[in-house]
Parts: C-alpha cells; structure tokens; sequence
C-alpha cells in the first residue's frame, strides 16, 4: 500500500483523542491576565475566546509593546504548502512539535494529512500526549526511568497510542528495558536505530556494524519492538547536497540491511525517517519508492560520512553490503517519514536562506511579526527599541527592521541603513541613518530567524490577518 493510500486509509485515527479535543477547546475558556505579555490591560479577565470574539485590531485595539504577531494567511499558506509536498513525493509526515509547542498548531497539522507529531524530550511527549495527539515520534533516546515508566502507562492505557523513540546505543537498549520492565509494561515501546550523521555531529550510531548491535540488542530486549532506522541529515558535517544525499543513502541501506537479517520481523509497518526545514527536497528524492516498499540505491557508489565511498563496517550491518548496496524490496510496508518542523512560521533569515524551496518549485511565507517601539534615540545615528532577548530570537541572527509607523498611523519601509546592531536583555539597538526621520514613540516591524527560539518566549500569539485584525490566539506550552 502506497503511502498516500495508507494516510487516507487511516484518516479517522490522524486527529486527536476525544479528551484531547475537549482539552484543546477548553484553551479558549482561559482567561487573560499578566501572564500574557503584549495582550491589551483591558482585556484581563476576559477568556481567551471572548477576546477573540471581539477581533480586535493590532492599531486600535489596546495590544502594547513589545508583541509578537502571527499572520493568520502566511500560516495557512505553509501548512497547505508542506501538506502538498509531502502527499506529491510520497512521504508521511510527523512535523517536529517542539518548534512551536503549540497544540492548536499540531491539531491544524494533523487536519492537513500529519501522521502524527515529532518531539525530543519527555515534556513535549507529555504535552502532546495531553492534546490527544496519536502518534509521537520522539527524535531522542529515553532512558529516563520516570519517563518510560509514564510513558509504559500511557502506553498500556490507550491501545491506539503509538509511541517511536530513538535507540543509539546498547546500554541506552538496556536501561530503557530495564525501566519497563519494572514499570510492569505490557506493551513494548516501538524505537528506531538512529544512525548518527557523521565523526563529530549530534547523537547517533556512528558505524553500520555497531548499528547492527544496537538492533540486535533492541530485537532481544522484552519491552521493545525495532521497527526501522532514523536521523537527522542536518547534521552531516559539511553538509551539502551531495553529503546530504549521500549520507540519506546509507539511512535506507542500513533499513534494507537490517530487514535482510531479519530485525523487523515483529514491526507491522517499517519506519525510515529523516528530514528538517533544510533538506527535505533531498529526503524526498533519495527516500523515493519506499512508500511502494522498495529501494533502488544510486547506479554510482555511496558516500560514506560524506563524499567518499559507501564503506560499511565489515561486521554486522555492513557485512554484506558493497561499494553500491542492492536494490531491496522490504520484507513489510515502509513508512517514510519527514520530520520538518520550521516550516510551519518560515522566518525572514536563516530557514529564508537555507529552505529547499529555494532549489525546487514551491515557497514558504515569515509568519512571525514583531511589533517594538522606540523608546530612546539618544544620539542621531542610534536608538533602543523595547524589545531585548526576552521578546525576539538572536540564536540565529539579529531581527530586521521590515517597517516604521509614525504618528500620522503611515506605515513606511524601513531603510536598508535601518538595522539592529546589538540585543540586551530588554532593548534592541538599532543603527539609524541620522537623517532618517524615526522618533520616540514610533512602532518598528521586525522580521525574525529561527522560529524554534520566537515561539519559546511567548505563551500566548495574537494571530491576525493582513489588515491587522486579530481572529485567534495561539497557546504555547515550552
């Protein structure tokens, strides 16, 4: 079954538990207060979906600085945009939760075809779990005993959760079985090996062979079940197409390997996973045919750790594999799944810049505003805005100033001159043209880099349309 197929067959079971739809809904019935920075003093004591209700507008409704702004047509616009692309290429979807944390975001995800959603710690599992959501896929391995043993009661409390977690190691193996075990689990946790990206980058298993030993240790332990390999191609050391491509290549080998020896014989379905905001066009190409259930490497040889040849250990995994791996039909239907998270909010900077869509048809919209006002122009050519780290990401780089609205309510484009130049806690300094005509009191739209580090700093995001009137309100849980 193919996995377009197999997305509408299971349609019914993609949206969220009956409690966490009532727990989603009931967000509308908290009220505002100081909790809630940038949200209009008038509105204390008003619930979230009565101050919706009124569609306040971002000029006169009362909201003070600094605050953030969701455009309500860019985050539509992205949802649909990777719902097309992945459907087009064939691939499942678990966009990474712990980009916005947003469970009224993961619900629209899941409306759009999502299989489920992608998390890496125990607390975002929690999150999601709490939001219905039902099926998780934490890129992370979990050994914390207090997690799994929550985690072997969700589990066993709900035989329609699914739950895929990393494995990188043998120890990590027997200590996430031994916890279950004393858990008293009676249903295994399904996990993937996570072949590691490269001497160097983040988790992972860095060869084929020890690959091998991790998977026979997950194959014999009691409380888990293998079910496929995964990683994070966006840590490829010097990561360019040909690296990237190259390193994908050894994923879906290693899969192909491993279900040659017969790893999965207990999985039902056969999960190959990779893919962030970067390089989810080399994803889908390189993962192409596995929602059919087969895998045709590349006619030339494979790189290894990047552009060298494809070099598996001469021990497990790779001991039957050569220069170019054999083409594979697996043994269960394969589950390729793309894992982007970013795309849901773009940015103006670095995912800008490093988006697929910049090399393929398709685009992505910023879906983040930030509104700060002048507060000091102490000197011609400098001034301070009333927002600092707190408010605005500078992981990534520093906001860009995008627009200027003066008294007369105009607004203007920023100068090229216009930039931020330093971030304190609480103030953005902005180098200024000395002849530019910007004041105390003035409003400074920013474009922001990284969504990851905008969405954490605000618990509750105004979500307005282009002409600036507010609809929704977005929760986050960080």
């Amino acid at each position: 079954m193919d996995v377009v197929a197999a997305r509408a067959g299971d349609a019914a079971a993609d949206g969220l538990t009956q409690s966490g739809a009532a727990r989603l809904a009931a967000l509308r019935e908290e009220r505002i207060d100081h909790r809630f920075k940038g949200l209009p003093p008038d509105a204390d004591g008003l619930t979230v979906g009565e101050l919706a209700a009124q569609r306040r507008t971002l000029t006169g409704g009362g909201f003070s600085t600094p605050l953030l702004v969701l455009s309500a047509e860019a985050l539509e616009h992205n949802l649909a945009a990777l719902e097309r692309w992945t459907t087009e290429h064939g691939l499942a979807f678990a966009p990474h939760g712990k980009t916005s944390m947003a469970p009224q975001l993961f619900a629209r995800q899941l409306e759009r075809g999502a299989w489920g959603i992608t998390v890496a710690v125990p607390h975002q599992l929690r999150v999601a779990r709490a939001f219905g959501v039902r099926r998780v896929f934490l890129a992370n391995e979990l050994v914390d005993p207090a997690a799994l043993r929550w985690l072997a009661a969700e589990l066993d409390a709900d035989p329609e959760f699914t739950c895929v977690a990393y494995v990188d190691s043998v120890r990590g193996v027997a200590l996430m079985d031994a916890a279950l075990s004393a858990a008293g689990a009676r249903r295994p946790v399904d996990v993937v090996v996570e072949l590691g990206a490269g001497e160097g980058a983040r988790t992972g298993v860095r060869t084929e062979g020890e690959c091998a030993l991790v998977a026979e240790a997950a194959v014999a332990a009691r409380h888990l079940r293998l079910v496929g390999v995964a990683g994070y191609e966006g840590e490829v050391p010097g990561a360019d197409p040909e690296r990237v491509r190259a390193w994908l290549h050894r994923l879906v080998a290693l899969a192909a390997e491993l279900d040659r020896a017969g790893a999965f014989r207990e999985a039902g379905r056969i999960v190959v996973s990779a893919g962030g905001s970067a390089w989810f066009d080399a994803v889908a190409e390189v993962f192409a045919g596995l929602g059919a259930g087969t895998y045709q490497p590349a006619a030339r040889g494979v790189g290894a750790q990047g552009a060298g040849a494809y070099e598996p250990s001469a021990q497990g995994a790779g001991a039957h594999a050569t220069a170019t791996p054999a083409a594979h039909t697996f043994s269960a239907p394969v589950l390729p799944l793309l894992r982007s998270g970013a795309y849901v909010t773009h940015d103006d900077q670095h995912y800008a810049r490093v988006t697929p869509f910049t090399r393929v048809p398709g685009h992505l919209e910023p879906a983040f505003r930030l509104w700060a006002q002048v507060v000091s122009r102490p000197a011609p050519d400098q001034a301070f805005l009333n927002a600092g780290k707190r408010d605005a990401p500078y992981d990534l780089g520093l906001p860009t100033p995008l627009a200027v609205r003066g008294d007369d309510g105009m607004l203007r484009p920023a100068p090229a001159e216009l930039r931020v130049n330093g971030i304190s806690d609480q103030h953005l300094w902005l180098a200024v043209p000395p002849a530019d005509p910007l004041q105390v009191g003035d409003l400074v739209s920013l474009g922001l880099s990284h969504p990851c580090t905008t969405f954490d700093k605000w618990p509750l995001i105004p979500v307005a349309t282009a002409d600036g009137t507010v609809t929704d309100y977005v929760r986050t849980f960080f």
